[in-house]
């Protein structure tokens, strides 16, 4: 089944990208999610957490929304289990882009746990983006590889240096990631239900926000899929019931 979830290399140069065209937009991408690892060792140490618990959590979790959802609940007087419960929640997510990327990048089987570390909301979609097994690989390595590097190195110095940096919203390092994210995404959604998923997801995202706690609404978000697909399966339904069947015979028994 694997090998059916992935073009083929042999049709690369036909259907592919140039593996510099995929290098360069993977290091974009991890460029320049990389550098919001400021914000987070800025409002990790804000929290109270120690610099050695700030660079652990960005080497061990290595999740920005989880991490965020975690100082951010802790920051605001949350209880630890609690704000660790919301954070793991979040991340579940990550196991859901395994399942897809597994088939993708067929990788050894000893290779598995060093990149699921790497599983994460930027390389699923640089990888997803791509359309052989090998821009695949190159794409998720890349970006892996680049904002890993980067984000644990600017969470070393955001945490170092958060005093002098002050408020993260003034430099607008916290919103780099998600506008990444975004403009990575936008590209793909090309159907009417697509786009009425991404739609729903963000009103009940942003409109919940002032109203749960932090990561919950974007729990909540998640919801706007199985909504969106049982509304459009319902009207479905009615459209196919209201379809005159012109093989069914009346009530007098005479075929039309």
């Amino acid at each position: 089944m694997a090998e059916q979830t992935a073009l083929p290399d042999t049709q690369r140069e036909e259907r592919g990208k140039p593996d510099a065209a995929v290098v360069r937009d993977a290091l974009g991408v991890g460029v320049a999610v990389g550098l919001s690892g400021f914000a987070f060792g800025v409002t990790s140490a804000g929290s109270g957490l120690t610099l050695l618990q700030t660079c652990a959590l960005s080497l061990l979790v290595f999740t920005g929304a989880s991490q965020f959802a975690l100082v951010g609940a802790l920051a605001a007087g949350g209880n630890p289990f609690t704000a660790a419960a919301g954070a793991f929640f979040l991340g579940v997510r990550n196991a859901f882009y395994g399942l897809r990327l597994s088939q993708l990048l067929a990788l050894p089987r000893a290779m598995r746990p060093f990149a699921a570390q790497w599983v994460i909301d930027e390389t699923a979609a640089v990888a997803l983006a791509q359309p052989t097994r090998r821009s695949v690989r190159i794409g998720f390595t890349v970006t892996g590889l680049t904002l890993y590097v980067l984000w644990n190195l600017t969470t070393l110095l955001g945490a170092l240096g958060a005093e002098a940096i002050g408020d993260t919203n003034a430099w607008g390092l916290d919103a780099a990631g998600p506008a990444v994210f975004l403009a990575l995404l936008a590209p793909m959604l090309k159907t009417t239900t697509e786009r009425a998923v991404a739609g729903l997801a963000v009103v009940l995202g942003l409109g919940l926000l002032p109203v749960l706690p932090a990561g919950v609404p974007v729990l909540v978000a998640a919801l706007a899929a199985p909504a969106v697909l049982w509304a459009e399966g319902r009207r479905k339904g009615r459209t196919t019931a209201e379809e005159p069947a012109d093989d069914v015979p009346d009530a007098l028994g005479e075929d039309r």
